[in-house]
């Protein structure tokens, strides 16, 4: 049985690993990942951005006042002039807004020269993907995410301003993590995105982006160069924020805006750009107005952070070594304990993962982890459980009517192999029979006379397993009964003793019964030897038995067939080992069939002055 399990143990524990492999690669548990960095993202937010961001928006104020959007084209010279006062310019206005189709045109013409007389001003493009139905692109790490037709403002428009992409990038569960800091065409024209072109405004070093690879990409896809998943740090209501109307009407200080990174975009309700789509969820908000997601890229890049990955040999490393530690644990201790381990091993992935990020803002991804060890545990536990099981259930067969329920629980537990055949073992047997059998049988009837023998046999099997003695089998009148097999009993010939004693005292009372009941005198004959047998599961594939066998296992039958009613007697052997615990009469020397020499024989008389509080002591003591 045992070989059977280890087998299929290593055949499954493979398997699992093959299969946590195969996910690993196909990243089919990035988004379980992806909801753990969110949680770290959100709880490492500092909601405290550069001071230098400001958004000016198109909110539902600006909207009672100007109007249903779009406004006329030729609002945004007047804003222009109001937030580009002389010795107060803003390094850079970045508008998240599509001017990509005509309106009037003298109002195009009019934002047209507006924007001639500023050099601060960021116009954004929209990337064509390769499929616009599936919205899906090339990716190459060597090469920055490639476009293949890009939607910009119309030329005399676009001809007057800085030129930068807004293109999303959304994840498989429609949150946006990321961002691509740089797109190209397909004849190789490079586009900043909105942020990195406004920070190029400012002054900012951002060489530490230009050749970017991010790792945390997206099941099934290869990360972009210049991709960068975003630190969000912070929610809408961080950023300061101004009314379009409010700086259209001069109402704000033009110092406000001096040296500053100003965005302009939606935040009123149910307004959007020409795409439709101005709200995106991301890690820090459910639904965040897009300006504010290019309002945390600028800040982060101003920090100068990044969101790293732990290299790919630690997620390996931990992850072998936990699936090693829970292939080989449930097997050696406990399942309670390793329970424990197990889940002490969970919490410490998970609280691992987030101090990790916390502290140095880096993604050490465990769900694949988690996983693999939970399989293997699991299965690997359960299978310890199906073999204690059927071990359990094996020896109960075996032994359970015969050896105490101590025995039968630490077999198990000491995972001892009961397999056909026998070893060498010092033991102690006792033969015991009924006298007085014969004349009984001829008085009662058959149900009667099982009832009697039960009764009988129910005593000595209690008194037996009490002292943790082995009921080897019952023959008809008789027993035989071993002490130290099949597990080890300190002081075992003094069990064997003290068990025959205490058959013999309680025989008296069932004893008086069947007199008094049937007119017929019953006593028992026990005879104790201690010497080497051979134990074991011994007899055919068909027909197997725990017994014992040898010499001293006749010398014992021996003893005693030369018992009187009521008697006990041990041979000089066991006299020698129990006389300390017990009173015996002066011995006499006898002959036995088969033997040469005589074999002195003592019988039990009582139990020594003083001894039965050490007797209890011995019987209380848990077999080794």
């Amino acid at each position: 049985m045992r070989d059977k399990i280890k087998k299929l143990a290593i055949a499954l524990n493979v398997a699992i690993l093959a299969v946590v492999v195969l996910l690993y690669y196909s990243h089919f548990l990035r988004s379980i990942d992806n909801i753990l960095l969110d949680y770290n993202i959100k709880q490492a937010a500092s909601h405290q951005p550069n001071e230098n961001i400001i958004v000016v928006a198109i909110d539902d104020e600006s909207l009672q006042e100007l109007g249903r959007f779009p406004w006329d084209r030729a609002v945004y010279p007047v804003f222009l002039d109001m937030i580009n006062q002389p010795g107060n310019e803003p390094k850079a206005i970045a508008f998240d807004i599509l001017f990509n189709e005509e309106s009037n045109p003298d109002s195009d013409l009019a934002f047209a020269e507006g924007l001639s007389y500023f050099d601060n001003v960021i116009l954004p493009v929209v990337g064509q993907t390769e499929g616009d139905v599936f919205n899906t692109i090339t990716i190459d790490p060597e090469q920055l995410p490639t476009v293949y037709r890009v939607s910009q403002p119309i030329p005399v428009i676009a001809e007057q301003a800085e030129l930068a992409h807004i293109n999303r990038v959304i994840s498989n569960d429609a949150v946006i993590r990321q961002t691509w800091l740089k797109i190209q065409t397909s004849d190789g024209q490079i586009i900043p995105s909105l942020a990195y072109k406004a920070l190029e405004m400012y002054g900012a070093d951002l060489s530490k982006y230009d050749n970017l690879t991010d790792p945390n990409t997206e099941p099934g896809k290869k990360s972009a160069k210049n991709t960068m998943t975003i630190d969000f740090q912070n929610v809408t209501s961080d950023f300061m924020t101004i009314g379009f109307s409010r700086v259209l009407n001069g109402e704000i200080d033009p110092s406000v805006f001096k040296d500053a990174i100003v965005l302009v975009g939606f935040t009123a309700v149910g307004l959007s750009d020409d795409s439709g789509q101005d709200t995106g969820t991301t890690p820090i908000e459910k639904n965040m107005k897009l300006v504010y997601v290019h309002a945390n890229i600028i800040d982060q890049m101003l920090k100068g952070t990044t969101i790293k990955t732990t290299p790919l040999w630690v997620e390996w490393a931990a992850g072998l070594l936990l699936f090693a530690l829970f292939i080989f644990l449930p097997w050696r201790v406990k399942n309670l304990y390793s329970i424990l381990v197990f889940l002490v091993a969970i919490a410490g992935l998970l609280y691992g993962q987030y101090l990790i990020y916390q502290q140095f803002t880096t993604i050490f991804r465990v769900i694949d982890i988690i996983l693999a060890i939970t399989l293997v545990y699991l299965t690997n536990v359960s299978l310890k459980s199906y073999l204690e099981s059927a071990q359990k259930s094996f020896v109960t067969r075996q032994f359970g009517r015969y050896i105490s329920p101590d025995l039968v629980k630490q077999i198990v537990e000491q995972d001892i192999d009961i397999k056909l055949g026998g070893d060498s073992k010092n033991i102690t047997i006792l033969f015991l029979d009924i006298r007085g059998f014969t004349p009984l049988s001829e008085k009662l009837s058959p149900p009667e006379l099982v009832d009697t023998l039960n009764t009988m046999f129910n005593m000595i099997t209690e008194t037996t397993l009490r002292n943790r003695g082995t009921i080897d089998k019952f023959i008809g009148d008789a027993a035989m009964i071993l002490f130290n097999a099949p597990l080890d009993v300190d002081n075992h010939p003094v069990m064997a003793v003290k068990t025959a004693y205490e058959i013999q005292q309680s025989m008296a009372k069932i004893r008086d019964q069947i007199m008094e009941k049937y007119g017929v005198e019953v006593h028992v004959g026990i005879g104790i030897h201690t010497g080497n047998v051979v134990v074991g599961n011994i007899g055919s594939y068909l027909r197997v038995d725990y017994t014992a066998i040898g010499d001293n296992v006749n010398i014992a039958a021996r003893i005693e067939s030369q018992t009187k009613k009521g008697q006990v007697h041990v041979s000089e052997h066991v006299y020698e080992l129990t006389k300390k615990y017990f009173r015996f009469d002066e011995g006499e020397d006898r002959m036995f069939k088969g033997k040469s020499h005589p074999i002195r024989v003592y019988e039990v008389l009582g139990i020594a002055d003083g001894a039965a509080d050490e007797l209890e002591r011995l019987a209380a003591v848990k077999t080794n």
